[in-house]
């Protein structure tokens, strides 16, 4: 998009190549005579200038040249149009009359009634200027001038990107800037608006001496972004306003300060950066509260966070960086709305990838943000270590891979241990004439431990060595039966079967579970040989995994199914009763989706062994029409085995965002946890966006509350008010940019 007073220099400068060429006696390529040209000529390509006009009278007692009737000048991708230009050459002045019109190659036209041109082209004035820009953005101006050959001055201007209905008593758009003067410097790229004014629909809601903004050569400025007002139980009323500052053309930083009115004040902050081989994001805030709240302390008490990441590419395969999250009160972030996080994860590792292998050197640090978290208990990792090695060429007609990994583990207090594993495994698939897939599997592996147990009481602190050892032998069944039907559809159903040799034991007493607590046990790993994540616990013994997977394939979607179960010997003693996954027989777990443009199901099974009551059900349900949308999730999980002890929950989630009438949008979301009858959250609201504004108004409640970090329920009411240009290029407005003033005006 051009800026409509780049039109007016543009318009200014361009008559002045051809008309000086005729007086000179030059040709002008080419020269004829015309009638009125409905579409603008094919642009020449090598900077000449294609005149044509009806007539051209030489009067050379006045020195005076006009092209007169239908006039068109075209120079590269701008072409001029109007009834009458003449060039005085002892004025030095060009002037252009009637219908003067511009156009540019992208589709935006300007118009003025007469345009005059002196001091070599350098300045000239512009009476009844108007543009047109884009696919519906509309400027008009009382008379504009171009001084200094670099600055063009509009008086008396409106400007607008909005899309002007043809109805009548609907010809106001749904907001415009109306200022007394605009000062466009091109040698800046920067338009000024003095005295200006916005209005929406017609009403004034901002008044400016001074706003700025970019020209849109210019892919980075700085300006303000869309406030938000609101109130809330915890805070108050509230404004937050952030502000873009286009630091160069590779990194930016964005404040968002907010002031509330029992809150205290928050200043938030995002810096991004990026160079040829790398990149840097950090995200910051600082917060001052005068009244106190957090941890049920009063008085003043100071807050902030950090997060970010950065990636540096070291050379061919090797690359290095961070992540970090971090915050000085554990309910900070919840309390001002930054943050929903209970658990921070900071990082720093180096790595490389050469061909299939990796190797990864990182260090790791957490940080606990539930009530229940004691700090003092939360382990570091430092460092860790992984290795992978996957040969490209095959070993034995199979896929070899060797892993190691190393990790030191260590506490302020309580158990610190080091543990260095390693393992190896090789894979072989057969493929048999009537489709049968077979896949022999060996694994091996080793751990090495050494726990150091602190002192605790009168026991005194002792280190130990554990060592474990173990391998297994599977085979892995698929055969699949494929069907295709002439419309396109696809129907396929395999029968999965695996059988798992493996010794019994592998997880000596003494060892301490720090990474394998998080299981679950679903469809995602029904069909894994060691579904224990981690490294600590294993699974052991011979068993056998059998199940199948049904799918149909449609040309706008698709349907698919998968069930299946594990049968043991006996039962391994890793896994309780609550896991889903002790006894000799497993539940039946399963998945059933449907995915179309339109809508999109998925339902998530754990059905018990025994009577064949759903222990976990999960069911999610996508639906889209037009502008409209709705999600609703079920959830139901039973109490989480091994060492996380969460509690049973039984969900319901559902949010909706309604089309109700042309641009306006009504969205409705709650959360409710139906095993304590209560709900968790809510939030109502209503909106109105299109190509040029955008407003929003929500109501918040948030149900849940936490004592200990003084984070009681809350209410909240916020409006956010954006608007909007109609083109990606357009940078935000500026109040007060630090050069307006150097400007001056004749």
């Amino acid at each position: 998009m051009r800026h409509p007073l780049l039109l007016a220099a543009a318009a200014c400068a361009l008559m002045a190549p051809a008309l000086a060429g005729l007086a000179r006696g030059e040709p002008v390529r080419p020269l004829r005579a015309a009638g009125p040209a409905k579409q603008p000529p094919a642009p020449t390509t090598n900077g000449q200038v294609l005149l044509q006009a009806d007539e051209v009278v030489y009067d050379n007692e006045k020195k005076l040249v006009s092209a007169v009737g239908h006039v068109e000048i075209t120079q590269d991708d701008h072409t001029l149009m109007a009834d009458r230009v003449d060039y005085d050459q002892d004025a030095d002045k060009v002037t252009a009359r009637g219908h003067v019109v511009l156009m540019d190659q992208n589709g935006n036209v300007a118009f003025a009634d007469h345009v005059a041109l002196t001091d070599h082209m350098r300045n000239g004035a512009l009476t009844g200027f108007g543009a047109l820009i884009g696919k519906n953005g509309r400027l008009a101006a009382r008379n504009a001038q171009r001084v200094r050959g670099d600055t063009v001055i509009a008086n008396y201007t409106v400007y607008s990107p909005c899309k002007i209905c043809n109805q009548p008593g609907q010809r106001t758009p749904l907001w415009q800037v109306k200022a007394e003067r605009v000062v466009y410097d091109q040698e800046k790229h920067r338009v000024h608006f003095r005295n200006a004014t916005v209005e929406v629909m017609g009403v004034p809601v901002l008044y400016a001496p001074v706003l700025g903004m970019p020209d849109p050569t210019v892919r980075q400025a700085s300006g303000l972004l869309a406030p938000e007002l609101g109130n809330s139980t915890k805070i108050g009323y509230f404004v937050r306003t952030p502000v873009y500052l286009a630091l160069s053309p590779t990194n930016d930083l964005t404040l968002a300060p907010l002031a509330s009115t029992d809150g205290g004040d928050v200043l938030e902050a995002e810096y991004r950066q990026r160079w040829d081989n790398g990149g840097l994001w950090l995200q910051g805030s600082g917060a001052y509260n005068p009244n106190g709240s957090l941890f049920g302390t009063a008085g003043v008490q100071t807050y902030g966070h950090l997060f970010g990441s950065g990636r540096l590419e070291l050379g061919q395969d090797w690359r290095t960086g961070f992540d970090v999250q971090t915050t000085t009160n554990a309910g900070y972030m919840r309390y001002y709305d930054i943050s929903y996080l209970d658990r921070l994860v900071n990082d720093l590792f180096i790595e490389a990838t050469p061909g299939r292998s990796r190797f990864a050197l990182t260090g790791y640090y957490f940080e606990g943000l539930r009530s229940t978290d004691v700090a003092s208990t939360i382990p570091y990792i430092l460092p860790q270590l992984d290795l992978s090695l996957i040969p490209i060429r095959k070993v034995g007609g199979g896929r070899l891979r060797m892993d190691v990994n190393s990790r030191i583990l260590g506490r302020t207090t309580g158990y610190d241990d080091q543990r260095l594993s390693a393992e190896v495994s090789w894979r072989r698939p057969f493929v048999f004439g009537d489709g049968q897939l077979w896949t022999f599997v060996l694994d091996g592996r080793g751990d090495s431990y050494h726990i150091q147990t602190p002192a605790m009481g009168v026991t005194p602190s002792d280190s130990q060595f554990v060592g474990r050892g173990t391998g297994y032998a599977a085979l892995d069944w698929r055969w699949p039966f494929i069907a295709n039907s002439g419309a396109g559809h696809s129907y396929i159903l395999q029968p999965i079967a695996q059988f798992i040799a493996q010794p019994y034991g592998g997880n000596p007493a003494a060892l301490r579970n720090e990474d394998s607590g998080d299981f679950e046990f679903d469809e995602d790993n029904i069909f894994s040989f060691n579904r224990l994540p981690g490294y600590d616990l294993i699974e052991s013994g011979p068993r056998t995994n059998v199940g199948f997977m049904a799918q149909a394939i449609f040309p706008g979607g698709e349907v698919q199914g998968i069930v299946g179960q594990t049968y043991r010997l006996k039962p391994d003693p890793i896994f309780s009763a609550l896991s889903g996954n002790a006894g000799t027989a497993s539940d039946i777990v399963g998945r059933f989706s449907v995915k179309f443009p339109h809508l999109d199901i998925t339902d998530r099974l754990d059905v018990d062994r025994g009577d064949g009551t759903v222990r976990r059900h999960e069911f999610y349900v996508t639906g889209t029409y037009g502008r409209s949308s709705a999600q609703i999730s079920y959830v139901q999980l039973p109490r989480q085995a091994l060492s996380l002890g969460l509690p049973s929950r039984e969900e319901l989630n559902a949010q909706a965002d309604v089309n109700v009438w042309q641009n306006w949008q009504v969205f409705v979301a709650a959360q409710r946890d139906l095993a304590g009858g209560q709900y968790l959250n809510t939030e109502y609201g209503f909106g109105y966006e299109d190509e040029c504004l955008a407003i929003s108004l929500a109501y918040r409640r948030k149900y849940t509350s936490d004592v200990v970090l003084g984070l009681p329920p809350s209410t909240s009411i916020v409006l956010r008010f954006n608007l909007k240009t109609g083109d990606s290029d357009v940078q935000p407005f500026s109040l007060f940019p630090r050069d307006v003033f150097a400007l001056t005006h004749p």
